[in-house]
């Protein structure tokens, strides 16, 4: 009896010391195609569980409700014309955000400037063959966040063919999507990347802040790094006209992304590149990303007076077309 009573005090300790042993953390990564683009998560944990399914299942509700490269996602029936649409709680967050920013910069973010983001080619919808000074008149008439209200979870607008694209806000909200999730799931320490847009918390495995890239504007096709950043607990988000353009095959003329939303042509400015860094969510600071490259280096150092919540790497030509920085907090190496 002795004997047994000693084996099960044995057996009682040995189990009580593996139970507190403490599991040694891992570093954990997935990657893979999103959005038309690369995504790469980083994160440190102890235990095994297998979040793929999970983000696989994050990314195609952002997808279903937001793409306008899905013809059944909400925004695409909302841009047909279905006033019966309900939104769901991912398209509405959105909504607020782009509305926020559109007050902030006076109209230079519009998620309203799709219409033309199609016409130039840069979109989902055929390129408008012949685009012309009376046309493009014509489509600015549909250009306007302040033109449609989300009223009852449904969007009304002020004409029918205006056409929503939160592209320029989506990959960030997506980056949102994933990082709350690791967070629901207590990860204290993660890096969520898509197409270049990130967002941070914690460290890395080796117990060091993350350092991300932002890379020189190449025109050439090749890809190296400008700079190198370090985040703590950060979103930073990147905005370039140097690869997303297009050459008129008849003029030979190259003409950028960025739309101007005040006069419907391309923006001509004087920025490359536009990095912006800040402990808010990844969708507000791609939508500042993509406003300042519409504004320019003198119009965002002016924004930017008003929020210096928001740091800024900016890359851009100076009169004698030279390529040179800005940035407004140190750098740190």
């Amino acid at each position: 009896m002795i004997k047994i009573k000693s084996l099960l005090i044995y057996f009682a300790i040995s189990m009580l010391v593996a139970s507190c042993a403490k599991t040694e953390p891992k570093q954990h990564k997935l990657e893979g195609n999103v959005f038309g683009t690369n995504f790469h998560i980083t994160y440190i944990d102890d235990r095994s569980e297998n979040f793929n399914h999970a983000i696989d299942s994050l990314f195609q509700l952002v997808n279903s409700s937001l793409s306008t490269y899905s013809d059944v996602s909400i925004i695409s029936k909302i841009n047909k014309g279905d006033t019966t649409i309900v939104v769901d709680t991912l398209f509405s967050e959105v909504y607020y955000k782009a509305a926020k920013i559109y007050r902030e910069t006076n109209g230079v973010f519009d998620p309203t400037i799709g219409v033309l983001v199609n016409a130039w080619g840069f979109g989902p919808e055929k390129k408008l063959e012949g685009l012309n000074a009376e046309t493009i008149s014509k489509l600015m008439e549909r250009v306007g966040y302040d033109k449609i209200k989300l009223i009852d979870h449904k969007i009304q607008k002020e004409h029918p063919d205006i056409y929503l694209d939160f592209n320029a806000i989506a990959k960030g909200f997506g980056v949102d999507v994933i990082a709350r999730y690791l967070e629901a799931k207590n990860i204290e320490n993660y890096m969520v990347e898509i197409g270049g847009e990130v967002r941070v918390k914690g460290k890395n495995f080796k117990n060091h802040f993350w350092r991300i890239g932002i890379e020189k504007p190449n025109f050439d096709g090749t890809r190296s790094l400008q700079q190198i950043v370090e985040l703590h607990d950060e979103a930073m988000a990147t905005s370039g006209n140097y690869r997303k353009f297009k050459i008129d095959a008849s003029t030979g003329e190259k003409y950028v992304h960025t739309i101007d939303t005040k006069t419907g042509y391309t923006a001509k400015r004087d920025l490359l590149s536009a990095s912006v860094i800040a402990p808010i969510d990844c969708a507000d600071v791609d939508g500042y990303a993509t406003s300042f490259m519409a504004m320019g280096l003198n119009q965002t150092k002016l924004f930017l007076e008003k929020h210096p919540e928001l740091k800024v790497f900016l890359i851009y030509l100076d009169k004698e077309g030279k390529t040179k920085e800005y940035c407004n907090f140190s750098l740190g190496n």
